[in-house]
């Protein structure tokens, strides 16, 4: 005997259908229409760059125009993927992302790439840096107020610990309104060190490399706060930080007669890269451990350290 049929559970299932078919077609109409939609606007916001400003919206806009107006183009014509790899391609963009509002308006955020020091290559060839260690092309439009590096070899432009050394120094120096102030520019040596020349004074500083960054920089931020009062802002021609916890100065016209005997030569080494071991030694045999013959004629003075780590407080300077 057949069971009679539940008419309630089939109309049930039948709502249940057309209802699945009814959403079907209403999401694919929905789907069918925001496709057939146009761009009505584009809008670019740029960040990352707190003070320069090397890419505009009009730039981009010049990269994403080129192959037909984007405003009023079906919105499935538009690739967001490819169009954020064109924009990308210029060397001042870092990252870009694009997507579309529900008023069909482009969105385009850029991040600007950020330079941190402007190079200048032995073959006179120059480009900025960013933290990145990314070489970005100058602009027409505006010079970047950033520390400057001269004398870069050209066979170093692709050492990449030379150039992290490059990033740290500038940063630092920008990060510090004192020397940001001071440092005019920073010569890069062929045997990878650095050598500074300051906007006051005519002296050469001689950086070394950029290990121990921050305890050089203060040395010599101390000795320009409190030496310069007591020496002269003239009196000596080349400061030297190479050495721990000490900055070594060499008076002004004396670097030639240093130059002329190979013995003072050895003098200024020795000076400087040993005054702990010469201040625990007595007197006596402090001033014979640096003792050095006088060429004829010549009246040598030995370079002065001016701040050495662990000199007693009165000790007077040693001369020969």
């Amino acid at each position: 005997m057949k069971k009679p049929l539940n008419w309630k559970k089939t109309l049930v299932r039948i709502c249940w259908v057309l209802a699945g078919i009814g959403l079907i077609v209403l999401t694919g109409a929905a789907i069918q229409q925001k496709n057939n939609r146009r761009c009505r606007e584009v809008r670019i916001e740029i960040t990352g760059a707190e003070q320069h400003l090397f890419i505009d919206e009009k730039d981009v806009l010049d990269l994403l125009n080129a192959a037909g107006p984007v405003v009023g183009k079906p919105v499935q014509q538009l690739r967001l993927r490819q169009m954020e790899s064109l924009v990308e391609q210029n060397k001042w963009v870092k990252n870009a992302e694009m997507f579309f509002n529900n008023n069909q308006v482009l969105q385009i955020n850029i991040e600007e790439r950020q330079p941190v020091a402007r190079i200048f290559q032995t073959n006179g060839q120059s480009f900025y840096l960013d933290t990145a260690a990314v070489l970005l092309p100058l602009s027409s439009k505006l010079s970047a107020r950033v520390p400057v590096f001269t004398g870069l070899p050209v066979k170093l432009l692709s050492d990449s610990a030379l150039l992290r050394q490059v990033i740290d120094m500038a940063r630092y120096i920008q990060a510090d309104s004192f020397f940001s102030a001071q440092v005019s520019q920073i010569d890069i040596t062929p045997d990878k060190k650095f050598e500074m020349i300051p906007l006051i004074g005519d002296q050469l500083v001689r950086f070394g490399d950029a290990a121990d960054l921050e305890n050089k920089f203060n040395r010599l931020e101390a000795f320009y706060r409190s030496a310069w009062l007591q020496y002269g802002i003239n009196t000596y021609e080349t400061l030297d930080l190479q050495y721990k916890n000490q900055v070594v100065g060499i008076r002004s016209g004396t670097a030639k007669a240093y130059a002329d005997s190979a013995a003072a030569l050895a003098l200024i080494q020795n000076t400087a890269m040993f005054p702990p071991a010469m201040d625990s030694l007595p007197a006596k045999k402090q001033q014979d451990s640096i003792a050095v013959k006088k060429p004829a004629g010549r009246l040598l003075k030995s370079p002065k350290t001016l701040m050495p780590g662990n000199n007693k407080k009165n000790q007077k300077p040693l001369r020969t």
